[in-house]
């Protein structure tokens, strides 16, 4: 089961969030009863209230009581939590799982080009990706699907690289995962993204690092849209 963020939210806990989910609080406010809930779920009123209140006290639904019922809508959290359980589904019943994300070419700050040649991480990558980075990062601007479907990441074993220190300061491990990437022009297998932790919700920018040059390879320019599958390794 995907990773839970609070030890009362459980297996029924996380049936009432799909259910919710369900009824259109994903996409915008679901207007619920508690005995409609409580029907739905098979139970009394009074647990399909106290799991309404357990999702509410853990972030996963904000909730509004009016006269004739409760308006509820998945939070953030919650719906990187479904994404997380979709994504675990998926590896039940396709034998593997996978995200599929698209996003808009932009240029980055110049920070990945410094960050990719520090010799903690450089040697790392050469050692566990088996290939040496293109100095500099390939940066995209998630559409707002994709920013949400990246939680299914999550469910994903990543390649770790491992924190280090070089006596000044330190620095914090990262996590990569392999991918292909598609342009209009080009095709490319091979690359990861990189993220300096495990995936987050809502997170629109995305890291990519290969051992070639990504817009020469892709014939992108800023603002081309580029289709990124991310898979298990």
């Amino acid at each position: 089961m995907a990773d839970l963020p609070d030890e009362s939210i459980g297996y029924a806990e996380l049936a009432t969030l799909k259910l919710l989910a369900l009824a259109g609080a994903v996409d915008g406010d679901a207007k619920i009863t508690g005995s409609g809930l409580a029907s739905k779920l098979d139970a009394s009123t009074q647990t399909a209230s106290r799991r309404l209140q357990r999702l509410e006290d853990a972030d996963l639904v904000a909730r509004e009581i009016v006269n004739d019922g409760q308006w509820v809508r998945v939070t953030d959290d919650g719906e990187r939590l479904l994404q997380e359980e979709y994504a675990e589904y998926q590896r039940i019943f396709e034998h593997g799982i996978g995200v599929t994300l698209a996003g808009a070419v932009e240029s980055g700050m110049g920070e990945g080009r410094h960050y990719v040649s520090l010799s903690g991480y450089h040697e790392q990558f050469v050692d566990k990706l088996g290939y040496e980075p293109y100095p500099g990062t390939f940066n995209l601007t998630l559409d707002d699907r994709s920013a949400r479907a990246r939680a299914r990441m999550n469910a994903l074993d990543p390649i770790e690289i491992e924190g280090w220190e070089d006596g000044d300061r330190t620095y914090g491990p990262a996590y990569c995962y392999p991918i292909t990437l598609e342009s209009d022009a080009a095709t490319y297998e091979g690359a990861h993204v990189v993220s300096p932790e495990r995936t987050h919700y809502d997170d629109a920018e995305l890291e990519i690092i290969a051992p070639d040059q990504l817009r020469t390879e892709l014939g992108v320019e800023d603002g081309d849209v580029v289709t990124v599958h991310v898979h298990e390794r």
